[in-house]
């Protein structure tokens, strides 16, 4: 049975990629509303009253005003926008962290953030193991390529190839900080220090670690074991044994779904780097939407993912 999918934003970035996967399926038929239609709210109320699923590829207030809009539908929905990752009535779409059963039956699905992704899933498991303590100040420093700051950011990069770096979040309090510590189980806000750099998509998220200074914690190698065993049946997320001298990102990367780990430690075992690898705009964006999507609708996880 097809089940019918309405894309609302899907002329942004992250709707323009999950339009890309899901359209050569034949088990979705696709509803998505011409540029005459797509902000008609009376349009948008018969899109999601038609559908089985919809995902929300808009800003937040926009999509706190479309959850509006489908109230008396069937339509089960995911959030690509921040607005609901922290909403207890919502489930956080990390399937690997809150268990795949979970997004399986959930009608509402808050999409994870991309540099959320990659702290949660180096620390989560980790803390849940107590093998790192929920009381610890945790730091977290990530770069980002351009494209998951929108159209109005990929134009200004575009525009000025001369950016060479672009350090934000100042003044702290990024959007991003509530989700990093409910779904890490954390005590304290970690302190978020994100960059962007002049590439279109790719990401590193890095968690550094004084291990000498925490009271009983583990050592890398206790850390990256604990982490290959939580993934071991990821077919998404893949923890490397190796320690390569460097970890790179190319402004050639190709679109991919996949979330690599790594424990970087110091040999004496006194300090470690808690590094994860992923395209921004896919398991960080439409890729782990498309995941629960699969998940949602009884289909196989991996439908439709470069992996």
């Amino acid at each position: 049975m097809t089940a019918r999918v309405f894309i609302d934003g899907a002329a942004g970035t992250t709707g323009l990629e999950i339009v890309e996967r899901l359209a050569p399926r034949s088990e979705f038929e696709l509803l998505i509303l011409d540029d005459t239609q797509r902000k008609s709210a009376e349009a948008r109320r018969e899109a999601f009253h038609a559908a089985d699923f919809a995902v929300l590829c808009l800003p937040d207030d926009a999509a706190i005003e479309a959850v509006a809009l489908a109230e008396g539908s069937k339509a089960r929905i995911i959030d690509a926008s921040s607005a609901h990752r922290v909403n207890p009535a919502w489930t956080y779409g990390f399937p690997e962290i809150v268990g795949r059963e979970a997004i399986a039956g959930a009608s509402r699905v808050s999409n994870p953030g991309c540099y959320p992704t990659g702290f949660i899933a180096l620390t989560a498991p980790l803390v849940r193991a107590r093998l790192l303590p929920a009381d610890w100040p945790y730091t977290c420093h990530a770069v980002s390529g351009y494209s998951g700051g929108g159209k109005a950011l990929i134009a200004r990069f575009e525009d000025d190839p001369d950016i060479a770096f672009r350090d934000y979040g100042l003044a702290m309090g990024h959007k991003h900080v509530p989700e990093m510590r409910a779904y890490a189980g954390l005590d304290h806000d970690p302190l978020f220090a994100p960059a962007v750099i002049p590439a279109h998509r790719g990401m590193v998220v890095e968690v550094p670690l004084h291990l000498a200074l925490i009271n009983r914690a583990a050592s890398p190698e206790q850390l990256r074991a604990c982490l290959a065993e939580f993934y071991a049946d990821s077919p998404v997320v893949s923890v490397h044994a190796d320690c390569p001298d460097e970890v790179l990102l190319r402004r050639s990367m190709a679109p991919s779904d996949r979330l690599e780990l790594y424990v970087f430690g110091a040999k004496d075992g006194s300090q470690a780097r808690l590094v994860a690898v992923l395209d921004n705009l896919g398991k960080g964006a439409s890729g782990a939407a498309v995941q629960s999507l699969n998940l949602m609708a009884g289909l196989p996880e991996t439908a439709g993912l470069s992996l």
